[in-house]
Protein backbone atom coordinates (compact mmCIF):
# COMPACT_ATOMS: atom_id res chain seq x y z
CA UNK A 1 0.00 0.00 0.00
CA UNK A 2 1.32 3.20 -1.15
CA UNK A 3 1.59 6.26 1.58
CA UNK A 4 2.10 9.20 1.96
CA UNK A 5 5.23 11.76 1.70
CA UNK A 6 5.46 14.25 4.28
CA UNK A 7 3.28 17.21 4.06
CA UNK A 8 3.71 19.73 6.59
CA UNK A 9 4.61 19.58 10.25
CA UNK A 10 5.91 15.61 9.79
CA UNK A 11 9.13 16.23 12.21
CA UNK A 12 9.74 13.12 14.30
CA UNK A 13 8.93 13.73 18.28
CA UNK A 14 9.64 12.15 21.09
CA UNK A 15 7.39 10.95 23.55
CA UNK A 16 8.23 13.71 25.89
CA UNK A 17 8.02 16.21 23.58
CA UNK A 18 4.30 14.82 22.22
CA UNK A 19 3.36 14.61 25.63
CA UNK A 20 4.57 18.37 26.81
CA UNK A 21 2.06 21.66 25.70
CA UNK A 22 -0.41 20.26 28.52
CA UNK A 23 -0.24 16.57 27.40
CA UNK A 24 -1.24 17.11 23.60
CA UNK A 25 0.15 15.97 20.55
CA UNK A 26 1.00 18.76 18.05
CA UNK A 27 -1.21 17.41 15.67
CA UNK A 28 -4.13 17.62 18.43
CA UNK A 29 -2.92 21.76 18.95
CA UNK A 30 -3.18 22.19 14.64
CA UNK A 31 -6.49 20.55 15.20
CA UNK A 32 -7.91 22.86 17.51
CA UNK A 33 -6.32 26.02 15.80
CA UNK A 34 -8.72 24.92 12.23
CA UNK A 35 -10.66 27.55 11.55
CA UNK A 36 -14.38 27.30 11.31
CA UNK A 37 -16.48 27.59 8.01
CA UNK A 38 -18.33 31.14 8.41
CA UNK A 39 -22.10 31.47 7.83
CA UNK A 40 -21.88 32.08 4.20
CA UNK A 41 -20.61 28.44 2.86
CA UNK A 42 -24.35 27.34 1.90
CA UNK A 43 -25.52 26.33 -1.32
CA UNK A 44 -29.19 25.35 -2.71
CA UNK A 45 -30.12 22.04 -4.25
CA UNK A 46 -31.29 21.75 -7.41
CA UNK A 47 -34.82 21.28 -8.20
CA UNK A 48 -37.52 20.63 -11.03
CA UNK A 49 -35.99 19.12 -14.16
CA UNK A 50 -32.26 19.94 -12.45
CA UNK A 51 -33.17 16.92 -10.01
CA UNK A 52 -34.55 15.05 -12.00
CA UNK A 53 -31.12 14.65 -14.30
CA UNK A 54 -29.25 14.66 -10.58
CA UNK A 55 -31.03 11.94 -9.44
CA UNK A 56 -30.51 9.89 -12.88
CA UNK A 57 -26.93 10.64 -13.21
CA UNK A 58 -26.45 9.55 -9.34
CA UNK A 59 -28.65 6.39 -9.98
CA UNK A 60 -26.18 5.53 -13.38
CA UNK A 61 -23.16 6.02 -11.30
CA UNK A 62 -24.01 3.96 -8.60
CA UNK A 63 -25.67 0.84 -10.38
CA UNK A 64 -22.52 0.57 -12.25
CA UNK A 65 -19.78 1.56 -9.45
CA UNK A 66 -18.35 4.59 -11.22
CA UNK A 67 -15.70 6.81 -9.41
CA UNK A 68 -16.14 10.44 -10.02
CA UNK A 69 -13.56 13.23 -8.38
CA UNK A 70 -17.11 14.93 -7.95
CA UNK A 71 -18.34 12.35 -5.15
CA UNK A 72 -14.90 10.85 -3.77
CA UNK A 73 -13.62 14.53 -3.53
CA UNK A 74 -16.83 15.48 -1.72
CA UNK A 75 -17.66 18.73 -3.76
CA UNK A 76 -19.90 21.15 -2.37
CA UNK A 77 -21.73 21.46 -6.26
CA UNK A 78 -21.79 17.59 -7.00
CA UNK A 79 -25.75 18.70 -7.01
CA UNK A 80 -25.54 21.57 -9.35
CA UNK A 81 -22.80 19.96 -11.77
CA UNK A 82 -24.61 16.93 -12.21
CA UNK A 83 -28.06 18.16 -12.28
CA UNK A 84 -26.65 20.11 -15.89
CA UNK A 85 -25.12 17.19 -17.13
CA UNK A 86 -21.45 17.26 -16.11
CA UNK A 87 -19.03 15.32 -14.22
CA UNK A 88 -15.44 14.97 -13.34
CA UNK A 89 -13.08 12.04 -13.91
CA UNK A 90 -9.52 12.29 -12.64
CA UNK A 91 -7.33 9.31 -14.83
CA UNK A 92 -3.65 7.78 -14.86
CA UNK A 93 -3.61 6.44 -10.60
CA UNK A 94 -5.35 7.52 -7.51
CA UNK A 95 -1.76 8.61 -6.17
CA UNK A 96 0.42 11.69 -7.19
CA UNK A 97 4.32 11.84 -7.19
CA UNK A 98 4.06 15.02 -5.78
CA UNK A 99 3.59 16.36 -2.67
CA UNK A 100 1.80 19.80 -2.71
CA UNK A 101 1.01 21.00 0.73
CA UNK A 102 -2.94 21.64 -0.26
CA UNK A 103 -4.04 18.53 -1.87
CA UNK A 104 -5.67 15.69 -0.29
CA UNK A 105 -4.34 13.06 -3.21
CA UNK A 106 -1.73 10.63 -1.91
CA UNK A 107 1.88 10.76 -2.75
CA UNK A 108 4.17 8.52 -3.95
CA UNK A 109 7.32 8.98 -5.68
CA UNK A 110 7.33 5.35 -7.99
CA UNK A 111 3.41 5.09 -8.64
CA UNK A 112 1.89 2.06 -10.37
CA UNK A 113 1.75 0.81 -13.83
CA UNK A 114 -0.93 2.82 -15.37
CA UNK A 115 -3.96 0.54 -16.42
CA UNK A 116 -4.07 -0.25 -20.22
CA UNK A 117 -7.91 -0.69 -20.05
CA UNK A 118 -8.36 2.90 -18.23
CA UNK A 119 -8.88 4.42 -21.71
CA UNK A 120 -12.04 2.18 -22.39
CA UNK A 121 -13.10 1.97 -18.38
CA UNK A 122 -13.63 5.33 -18.55
CA UNK A 123 -14.86 6.02 -21.56
CA UNK A 124 -17.57 3.51 -20.93
CA UNK A 125 -18.53 4.92 -17.93
CA UNK A 126 -18.78 8.75 -19.13
CA UNK A 127 -21.03 6.99 -21.79
CA UNK A 128 -23.14 5.23 -18.77
CA UNK A 129 -23.63 8.29 -17.07
CA UNK A 130 -25.36 9.71 -20.00
CA UNK A 131 -23.77 12.88 -19.07
CA UNK A 132 -23.37 15.86 -22.08
CA UNK A 133 -19.70 17.15 -20.59
CA UNK A 134 -16.99 15.64 -18.96
CA UNK A 135 -13.44 17.25 -17.22
CA UNK A 136 -10.80 14.84 -17.23
CA UNK A 137 -8.46 15.59 -15.02
CA UNK A 138 -4.77 13.92 -13.79
CA UNK A 139 -2.28 13.15 -11.26
CA UNK A 140 1.00 14.26 -12.03
CA UNK A 141 3.36 11.48 -13.13
CA UNK A 142 7.01 12.51 -13.09
CA UNK A 143 8.43 9.04 -13.08
CA UNK A 144 6.92 8.67 -17.02
CA UNK A 145 9.28 10.52 -19.40
CA UNK A 146 6.39 12.63 -21.07
CA UNK A 147 4.48 13.43 -17.90
CA UNK A 148 1.93 10.94 -18.59
CA UNK A 149 0.88 13.16 -21.79
CA UNK A 150 0.74 9.62 -24.09
CA UNK A 151 -1.81 8.13 -21.64
CA UNK A 152 -4.10 11.44 -21.25
CA UNK A 153 -4.10 11.55 -24.86
CA UNK A 154 -5.07 8.05 -25.21
CA UNK A 155 -8.19 8.26 -22.36
CA UNK A 156 -9.35 11.59 -24.64
CA UNK A 157 -10.07 9.99 -27.75
CA UNK A 158 -11.74 7.16 -27.05
CA UNK A 159 -13.89 8.99 -24.56
CA UNK A 160 -14.66 10.66 -28.31
CA UNK A 161 -14.94 7.92 -29.96
CA UNK A 162 -17.46 6.49 -27.99
CA UNK A 163 -19.46 9.24 -26.59
CA UNK A 164 -18.40 11.77 -29.92
CA UNK A 165 -21.23 14.38 -28.96
CA UNK A 166 -19.97 14.66 -25.18
CA UNK A 167 -18.27 18.14 -25.00
CA UNK A 168 -14.15 17.31 -23.11
CA UNK A 169 -12.08 19.39 -20.96
CA UNK A 170 -9.00 18.31 -19.94
CA UNK A 171 -7.10 19.34 -16.72
CA UNK A 172 -3.92 18.91 -17.16
CA UNK A 173 -0.54 18.40 -15.16
CA UNK A 174 2.38 21.01 -16.16
CA UNK A 175 4.19 17.86 -17.29
CA UNK A 176 7.44 18.87 -15.71
CA UNK A 177 7.07 21.94 -18.45
CA UNK A 178 8.08 19.10 -21.57
CA UNK A 179 6.58 21.42 -24.49
CA UNK A 180 7.51 18.30 -26.52
CA UNK A 181 4.90 16.16 -24.69
CA UNK A 182 2.25 18.94 -24.48
CA UNK A 183 2.41 19.65 -28.43
CA UNK A 184 1.65 15.87 -29.00
CA UNK A 185 -0.72 15.87 -26.45
CA UNK A 186 -2.64 18.43 -27.90
CA UNK A 187 -2.30 17.43 -31.53
CA UNK A 188 -5.51 17.27 -33.27
CA UNK A 189 -6.93 16.35 -29.32
CA UNK A 190 -10.82 16.35 -29.51
CA UNK A 191 -11.48 19.07 -26.97
CA UNK A 192 -12.91 22.09 -26.38
CA UNK A 193 -10.95 23.32 -23.10
CA UNK A 194 -7.20 22.93 -22.05
CA UNK A 195 -7.15 23.72 -18.58
CA UNK A 196 -4.41 24.19 -15.75
CA UNK A 197 -4.02 25.41 -13.13
CA UNK A 198 -1.96 27.55 -11.18
CA UNK A 199 -3.18 26.97 -7.97
CA UNK A 200 -1.96 30.06 -5.64
CA UNK A 201 -0.03 33.40 -6.25
CA UNK A 202 3.41 33.22 -7.80
CA UNK A 203 5.00 34.43 -3.92
CA UNK A 204 3.50 31.05 -2.11
CA UNK A 205 5.00 28.82 -4.84
CA UNK A 206 7.55 27.57 -2.47
CA UNK A 207 5.09 26.97 0.15
CA UNK A 208 1.49 25.71 -1.18
CA UNK A 209 3.37 24.12 -4.37
CA UNK A 210 5.82 20.36 -4.82
CA UNK A 211 8.88 22.41 -5.58
CA UNK A 212 9.32 20.84 -9.06
CA UNK A 213 5.78 23.28 -9.31
CA UNK A 214 5.68 26.69 -9.95
CA UNK A 215 3.65 30.14 -10.89
CA UNK A 216 6.17 30.65 -13.81
CA UNK A 217 6.51 26.62 -15.45
CA UNK A 218 2.61 26.89 -15.26
CA UNK A 219 2.44 30.27 -17.54
CA UNK A 220 4.53 28.50 -20.10
CA UNK A 221 2.50 25.23 -20.50
CA UNK A 222 -0.41 27.54 -20.77
CA UNK A 223 0.83 29.91 -22.79
CA UNK A 224 2.17 27.48 -25.23
CA UNK A 225 -1.17 25.75 -25.18
CA UNK A 226 -2.72 28.44 -26.27
CA UNK A 227 -0.20 29.18 -29.18
CA UNK A 228 -0.44 25.20 -30.14
CA UNK A 229 -4.24 25.51 -30.11
CA UNK A 230 -5.79 28.70 -30.45
CA UNK A 231 -8.80 27.43 -31.66
CA UNK A 232 -9.32 25.91 -27.93
CA UNK A 233 -10.27 28.16 -24.68
CA UNK A 234 -7.95 28.38 -22.45
CA UNK A 235 -8.61 27.56 -18.44
CA UNK A 236 -6.58 28.00 -15.20
CA UNK A 237 -7.86 28.56 -10.75
CA UNK A 238 -6.67 30.00 -8.41
CA UNK A 239 -7.74 29.15 -4.67
CA UNK A 240 -7.43 32.22 -1.84
CA UNK A 241 -7.26 31.76 1.78
CA UNK A 242 -3.38 30.46 1.49
CA UNK A 243 -1.97 34.16 2.75
CA UNK A 244 -1.92 35.82 -0.30
CA UNK A 245 -3.18 39.70 -0.20
CA UNK A 246 -6.36 40.81 -2.15
CA UNK A 247 -3.60 42.76 -4.39
CA UNK A 248 -1.72 39.67 -5.43
CA UNK A 249 -4.88 37.64 -6.46
CA UNK A 250 -5.18 41.02 -9.05
CA UNK A 251 -1.53 40.81 -10.10
CA UNK A 252 -2.22 36.82 -10.63
CA UNK A 253 -4.79 37.23 -13.16
CA UNK A 254 -3.17 39.95 -14.98
CA UNK A 255 -0.22 37.59 -15.89
CA UNK A 256 -3.07 35.05 -17.17
CA UNK A 257 -4.40 37.04 -19.07
CA UNK A 258 -1.01 38.26 -20.77
CA UNK A 259 -0.33 34.80 -21.56
CA UNK A 260 -3.70 34.07 -23.17
CA UNK A 261 -6.16 32.94 -20.38
CA UNK A 262 -9.68 33.28 -21.18
CA UNK A 263 -11.37 31.21 -18.58
CA UNK A 264 -10.73 32.04 -14.91
CA UNK A 265 -12.18 30.13 -11.36
CA UNK A 266 -11.37 31.50 -7.98
CA UNK A 267 -12.53 29.87 -4.56
CA UNK A 268 -11.92 29.55 -1.11
CA UNK A 269 -9.31 26.99 -0.21
CA UNK A 270 -10.40 24.56 2.31
CA UNK A 271 -7.82 22.21 4.29
CA UNK A 272 -8.47 18.71 3.69
CA UNK A 273 -6.85 17.66 7.05
CA UNK A 274 -5.30 19.10 10.41
CA UNK A 275 -1.79 17.30 8.20
CA UNK A 276 -2.27 19.85 5.34
CA UNK A 277 -1.62 23.65 5.09
CA UNK A 278 -3.80 25.71 7.12
CA UNK A 279 -6.35 28.15 6.21
CA UNK A 280 -4.69 32.03 6.61
CA UNK A 281 -8.43 33.42 6.12
CA UNK A 282 -12.18 33.30 4.62
CA UNK A 283 -12.43 36.43 2.40
CA UNK A 284 -16.34 37.38 2.39
CA UNK A 285 -18.69 36.78 -0.35
CA UNK A 286 -18.28 40.64 -1.33
CA UNK A 287 -14.60 40.15 -1.89
CA UNK A 288 -15.66 37.35 -4.37
CA UNK A 289 -17.72 39.75 -6.15
CA UNK A 290 -14.91 42.41 -6.63
CA UNK A 291 -12.36 40.02 -8.18
CA UNK A 292 -15.37 38.85 -10.72
CA UNK A 293 -16.01 41.76 -11.62
CA UNK A 294 -11.84 42.79 -11.89
CA UNK A 295 -11.75 39.47 -14.10
CA UNK A 296 -14.25 40.91 -16.40
CA UNK A 297 -12.80 44.07 -16.59
CA UNK A 298 -9.75 42.24 -17.79
CA UNK A 299 -11.01 40.16 -20.32
CA UNK A 300 -11.64 37.31 -18.99
CA UNK A 301 -14.48 35.56 -21.46
CA UNK A 302 -15.60 33.12 -18.39
CA UNK A 303 -15.88 33.69 -14.83
CA UNK A 304 -16.78 32.12 -11.41
CA UNK A 305 -15.95 33.15 -8.62
CA UNK A 306 -16.92 32.42 -4.68
CA UNK A 307 -15.92 30.43 -1.47
CA UNK A 308 -17.58 27.42 -3.31
CA UNK A 309 -16.30 27.79 -6.13
CA UNK A 310 -14.43 24.34 -7.42
CA UNK A 311 -11.96 24.47 -10.88
CA UNK A 312 -14.31 22.48 -12.30
CA UNK A 313 -17.66 24.22 -11.18
CA UNK A 314 -20.18 24.25 -14.27
CA UNK A 315 -17.57 23.67 -16.16
CA UNK A 316 -20.22 22.51 -19.03
CA UNK A 317 -21.86 26.30 -18.80
CA UNK A 318 -18.42 27.98 -18.13
CA UNK A 319 -17.61 26.86 -21.65
CA UNK A 320 -20.81 27.94 -22.85
CA UNK A 321 -19.87 31.59 -21.42
CA UNK A 322 -16.65 31.81 -23.08
CA UNK A 323 -18.33 31.11 -26.48
CA UNK A 324 -21.00 34.33 -25.46
CA UNK A 325 -23.54 33.01 -23.32
CA UNK A 326 -25.05 34.16 -20.56
CA UNK A 327 -22.66 34.11 -17.55
CA UNK A 328 -23.00 31.19 -15.46
CA UNK A 329 -23.78 33.43 -11.93
CA UNK A 330 -26.63 34.43 -13.45
CA UNK A 331 -28.17 30.77 -14.67
CA UNK A 332 -30.25 29.50 -12.05
CA UNK A 333 -27.46 30.81 -9.04
CA UNK A 334 -27.04 27.63 -5.64
CA UNK A 335 -25.18 30.91 -4.53
CA UNK A 336 -21.45 28.71 -5.03
CA UNK A 337 -20.18 31.30 -7.41
CA UNK A 338 -21.05 35.63 -6.64
CA UNK A 339 -20.99 38.28 -9.02
CA UNK A 340 -22.83 41.97 -9.23
CA UNK A 341 -24.19 40.60 -12.56
CA UNK A 342 -26.30 38.75 -10.07
CA UNK A 343 -28.83 41.45 -8.86
CA UNK A 344 -30.51 38.68 -6.47
CA UNK A 345 -27.98 37.95 -4.17
CA UNK A 346 -27.20 40.25 -1.46
CA UNK A 347 -23.40 41.42 -1.09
Amino acid sequence: MSTRLPTINDENHSINEVLSHHGKSSLERRKEKRKRLPEWFKTSLPTGNSQIKFNTTKANVHEHGLHTVCEEARCPNVHDCWARGTATFMIAGEVCTRGCRFCAVGTIRKPPELNPMEPQELAEAIERMDITYAVITVVNRDDLPDGGAEHYRKCLLEVNNKTPDVGLELLCSDLEGNLDALTSLLNNLPIKVFAHNVECVPRLDKIVRDPRASFEQSLKILSHAKKLRPDLKIKSSIMVGLGESDDEIVEAMELLREVGVEMITLGQYLQPSNRHLPIDRFPEPKQFADWDKTARELGFKAVASGPLVRSSYRAGLLYEEAEGAEPVVTRESTGSAVSYLNLMRNL
